[in-house]
């Protein structure tokens, strides 16, 4: 019997309800609009079209929403002034710069001039330590739609061998470190397998949750997969062009033979992308409620 799929667009349609509903209730309640600018550095597409999505969600959940667009050449400081000119705007409460900068900008330090208490992609080394001591007030975006995914199918992680393949800073990392909290919706046993394992295919058959995020298509295939696993794609790989002129797509994972043997499996697209954006929207209505000291 073929994997239950794990729509990411129907979770993620569910969470921007509610966070609608957390957005009026907090402006009735404080007269507080949670604030989020995002600002883009030159005119790469990819870039422009992350950025649209954004500010396009962010204003139907009824956020204060600016998009500030620099030219390619602006200089390291005077990128850094305009970051800390958002610091202290009291109605911005979140601070997204769009990567990847042009390469005569240290990203680091730009990541690193966001006020920890506005970065709500959750890249902040200060953030980044308060999740792996299991006090986050921001998870990074991607990781935590993926805890969402699986919460919300009812996958149960107490206790589960999960395994992630990849050990980026935005995802792997992250992921492992949230589902090995001991928390609710995480205290798992978590491996991380990476190009430096020897056999990867030994630890990814005892994954009961198999998380991919390699940035190979067709990473894992299905002789990787226990039967009966949960298997989370994150990859987004493309690999030529529809007949219509649309970039086709696949994921990390050989989708349609490891669906054969998976319990559940998320599809690319539509599995864990549309999760992305409505966790950074999360972050900013936290964001706006930390700073307002609100518990609605």
């Amino acid at each position: 019997m073929p994997a239950k799929l794990i729509s990411g667009t129907e979770i993620a349609k569910m969470i921007r309800e509610e966070l609608k509903q957390e957005t009026e209730r907090l402006k009735e309640k404080t007269g507080i609009v949670p604030g989020l600018v995002t600002i883009l550095v030159g005119e790469n597409p990819a870039s422009v079209s992350y950025v649209t999505a954004k500010q396009k969600t962010s204003k139907e959940l009824g956020f204060h929403s600016i998009q500030d667009s620099q030219p390619a050449d602006i200089k390291e400081a005077d990128l850094l002034k305009l970051i800390d000119k958002y610091n202290h705007d009291p109605s911005i409460h979140g601070i997204l710069v769009q990567l990847p900068l042009p390469k005569h900008i240290n990203e680091t330090k730009v990541l690193y001039a966001i006020d920890p208490k506005k970065d709500v992609d959750g890249f902040h080394p200060v953030n980044v330590g308060k999740l792996m001591i299991g006090e986050a007030d921001y998870l990074p975006c991607t990781p935590a739609g993926i805890q969402q995914l699986l919460i919300r199918t009812g996958v149960k992680t107490d206790g589960a061998e999960v395994v992630v393949v990849g050990r980026s800073n935005i995802v792997g990392k992250p992921i492992a470190n949230i589902l090995l909290q001991k928390q609710k919706g995480a205290n798992a046993t978590v491996t991380i397998c990476h190009t430096g394992t020897k056999d990867m295919a030994f630890h990814t058959r005892r994954a009961e949750i198999l998380i991919v995020a390699a940035g190979k298509p067709n990473a894992v295939t299905a002789d990787m997969v226990k039967e009966g696993a949960v298997v989370i794609d994150v990859g987004v790989n493309r690999i030529g062009m529809t007949p219509e002129g649309k970039a086709k797509l696949c994921g990390d994972v050989d989708f349609e033979a490891v669906r054969e043997k998976a319990a559940a499996i998320t599809p690319v697209p539509g599995g864990v992308g549309p999760m992305t954006i409505t966790m950074l929207m999360m972050n900013t209505v936290k964001a706006a409620k930390l700073a307002a000291g609100f518990q609605g």
